[in-house]
């Protein structure tokens, strides 16, 4: 067994893998350059002892993901003057992180904030995401 960093040529096993593992999602762009880390791990094939006979078994692949935070003075203004901010926000917000090169924000929402607050964010065109199980790895 052996992990070394991903390089051109592993692309068809990489597009092999994913197929074979029929998942609804297409197969990221690894040339984009928000995949910070890119790993494959080979394995020796059965019966092999020829050198260069390890085929990829694996691959792990990250990509940068954004987390928002919000801040807010919450006695600034009316309601509906702090919602008209918050739009605008967003809009500057977006166009920001865009010309970065990240392509989502994600947003989690503290739970007594979460169903209020939510309904603002959805009618701003963010959406609930409970098609996946998030997980975090803690690496601090």
């Amino acid at each position: 067994m052996r992990i070394r960093e991903y390089n051109d040529a592993d692309l068809d096993a990489l597009i092999a893998m994913h197929r074979a593992q029929g998942f609804d999602y297409a197969l990221p762009d690894l040339a984009d350059p928000i995949f910070v880390s890119k790993l494959v791990l080979e394995n020796q094939e059965s019966g092999s002892a020829a050198k260069g006979a390890d085929k990829i078994v694996m691959a792990s692949l990250a990509r940068l993901t954004c987390e928002m935070y919000l801040l807010v003075d919450p006695n600034a203004g009316t309601p509906r003057e702090r919602y008209a901010r918050l739009v605008e926000l967003q809009r500057a917000g977006a166009a920001d992180l865009r010309a970065r090169g990240l392509d989502d924000a994600h947003a989690w929402l503290p739970p007594p904030i979460a169903k209020r607050f939510g309904r603002r964010l959805e009618g701003m065109g963010w959406m609930r995401d409970d098609a996946w199980t998030p997980y975090c790895k803690r690496l601090r």
